[in-house]
């Protein structure tokens, strides 16, 4: 990066990433696809700080789908091992920058070791105002909808407004994604935050996620500098 400080739209409040490519990456470099994962952490890393850097108020970062545990046991158990040793390691680093950890998905599939971890992450960095850092882990969109409308239907609500069902997802409370990434080449956005991205500008990089790095993510956000957002209105009305 130059010196002249990057340019951050004010309406930039909330990136949503999903980080897609490690297994590809490792495999182009004859390694096995778990030291990809192990990259794609270090880049995570960087994200965060960068985001924080640059005044971001939320990065969310899709670190494991409700899908992903259809791949090979080895693969998953390596996640796990991954996601609990990365929490344990960096939960004081952010603490320290007054980041602000929080794990959105379905905690009770993992294992009690990784509950607790999880428990542990959030409790010190709850009280922290700089970046807000979601991680979606076990999380999927359709999950999230559907256990938002359960908790409606348990309290014997029958009449469901849309305002009403995000009250209740795991993001409730906190601004839908300005910016989703996608990295790897892939144009999807594989069951993530759908409710949420409804208005989201979307940005698709070839880039695989261990090569996305803090360039990257400033040419996706002065792409999205570039863009009219009207949520349904013309762009005269807008102008």
């Amino acid at each position: 990066m130059s010196d002249t400080k990057p340019y951050i739209p004010e309406s930039l409040q909330h990136i949503a990433i999903i980080m897609d490519g490690n297994g590809r990456w490792a495999q182009k470099r004859g390694k096995k696809r778990v030291m990809g994962h192990k990259a794609g952490m270090e880049r995570a890393r960087e994200m965060a700080e960068y985001c924080g850097e640059q005044g971001i108020k939320v990065l969310t970062l899709f670190v494991f789908s409700s899908e992903n545990w259809k791949r090979p046991p080895e693969e998953v158990s390596f996640l796990m091992d991954l996601f609990a040793t990365s929490l344990k390691n960096e939960s004081k680093k952010l603490h320290k920058n007054n980041v602000k950890l929080i794990v959105i998905g379905d905690k009770s599939g993992f294992d009690k070791r990784l509950q607790k971890a999880i428990d542990k992450a959030e409790d010190l960095t709850k009280d922290n105002d700089g970046l807000l850092l979601q991680i979606a882990a076990n999380y999927g969109g359709r999950w999230d909808i559907a256990q938002a409308a359960t908790q409606l239907a348990q309290a014997g609500i029958t009449e469901i407004s849309e305002e009403m069902l995000s009250d209740k997802m795991v993001t409730a409370g906190i601004n839908e994604p300005d910016l989703m990434i996608r990295t790897g080449g892939e144009k999807r956005i594989s069951n993530f935050l759908i409710w949420q991205t409804a208005y989201s500008e979307l940005y698709f990089s070839d880039a695989l996620w261990p090569d996305f790095d803090s360039l990257e993510l400033q040419t996706a956000i002065d792409d999205f500098a570039k863009r009219q957002r009207r949520f349904g209105q013309t762009g005269e009305q807008i102008s």
